[in-house]
């Protein structure tokens, strides 16, 4: 490491004086991967699209970030046998934002396309994270008894569908057996419908959709990776606490944390339920910030906001059906180069390349902002490959 990086500034760009709108076939487009990367950068930026948002308000105190001593000036990429750097990181998987975080200090930070330190960013699946979190928050705080409680417990209205037998922690798995299509570039799936109930603004709508869906598979038998179960996580949440998920997440996290900005998120309508499994809008300050409170084992404000064991747990890979999976309470366990999960990292993701990576054993936190050009599969190095690059460099 060397004492200046050519990628440790952040320019300081003035924001835009008022909102662009933005019409319903934009959030369409984007999902089915053909928004062309000028207005794709435009409606990242932009915290609402066309949806309505909670904000998620900050407190009065900031958690602060020092710069390290040293920071990074060259990081080798080493991905599928090939060498890379950082130019070709940030530029071929069209990265907007790189925080690296290393003992709680800042090693490199770096911004494309007009963003700074003040830009919010659109999370997509990273919100999935956060909203489990929050169930352990729920359940240390008293308002859901145990991940073992069966559903039904808090959301009645799922009795006698998919959901009827499924517990809590199937749901945090996703393994509750209920049928559901993630494909975000085809239309006719659930996910897709899913997304046309955001844009109708109708309350209650996804819920409905979702508890409609019929079961598959026995609850725990197999993993299906499915946003709208997140929905039901944000359902399950504002049943047992009575609390909109936007404000649990500020009055837990979010202010006694120290975050530095307002964020916000996604409503599937007016005054109605935060579309839990996306839609979080932040700055990559925060989103580090977030990696830290994980980090430090759920400590905001000097209280403990989460069960002892629980992120752990939450993270760790698990066995479904016979077969491995990388993936805890809507967590992804990462694998370093040998396969192995040693170091117990772990990652909240979301499409066109949205991360928190965060490793427990090496103390350290990277999150990544981007603009792909497809939902999935767009990115030229991978990025379980750039993390691990991370790690061997600050050994």
């Amino acid at each position: 490491m060397a004492n200046r990086s050519r990628f440790g500034s952040a320019g300081q760009v003035p924001q835009a004086s008022a909102p662009e709108h933005f019409a319903d076939d934009d959030a369409r487009l984007a999902y089915a991967g053909k928004m062309l990367p000028d207005r794709q950068l435009r409606l990242f930026r932009d915290p609402a699209w066309v949806f309505s948002t909670r904000k998620i308000a900050r407190g009065a105190d900031v958690f602060p970030l020092p710069r390290a001593d040293q920071s990074i000036a060259e990081l080798p990429v080493r991905a599928a046998g090939n060498e890379y750097d950082l130019v070709d990181y940030i530029s071929r998987n069209r990265v907007v934002g790189l925080l690296i975080l290393h003992r709680g200090r800042i090693v490199l930070e770096h911004y494309e396309a007009g963003l700074d330190r003040d830009s919010r960013w659109i999370s997509m699946s990273m919100a999935k994270s956060v909203a489990t979190t929050l169930v352990g928050a729920a359940i240390r705080d008293g308002f859901i008894r145990s991940v073992d409680d069966p559903l039904t417990r808090y959301l009645p209205e799922l009795a006698g569908g998919g959901y009827e037998g499924v517990s809590v922690k199937h749901l945090l798995q996703m393994t509750s057996g209920v049928r559901w299509d993630d494909t975000h570039t085809d239309a006719a799936s659930e996910r897709r419908q899913m997304l046309e109930m955001q844009i109708a603004q109708q309350p209650g709508a996804i819920l409905r959709y979702v508890g409609s869906q019929p079961r598959i598979a026995e609850p725990g038998s197999a993993w299906n990776y499915s946003t709208g179960e997140t929905h039901v996580v944000g359902a399950l949440l504002y049943a047992a606490t009575g609390r909109w998920v936007a404000d649990y997440l500020s009055e837990k996290i979010w202010a006694p944390f120290g975050m530095e900005h307002d964020a916000l998120w996604w409503l599937e309508s007016k005054q109605g339920l935060e579309v839990a499994g996306s839609g979080i809008s932040a700055t990559l300050r925060d989103y580090g910030r977030f990696g830290q409170f994980v980090l430090g084992g759920g400590i905001a404000g000097g209280k403990q906001v989460l069960p002892d064991g629980w992120i752990p747990e939450a993270t760790a890979p698990r066995t479904v059906g016979g077969k491995q999976v990388d993936y805890g309470y809507m967590w992804w366990a990462v694998p370093g180069r040998d396969g192995r999960h040693d170091d117990g990292a772990f990652s909240a993701r979301g499409i066109f390349g949205q991360y928190i990576y965060i490793n427990p054993r090496r103390d350290i936190v990277v999150t990544v902002l981007s603009a792909r050009a497809k939902p999935k599969g767009a990115e030229v190095i991978l990025d379980n490959d750039f993390f691990n690059s991370t790690v061997e460099a600050l050994r």
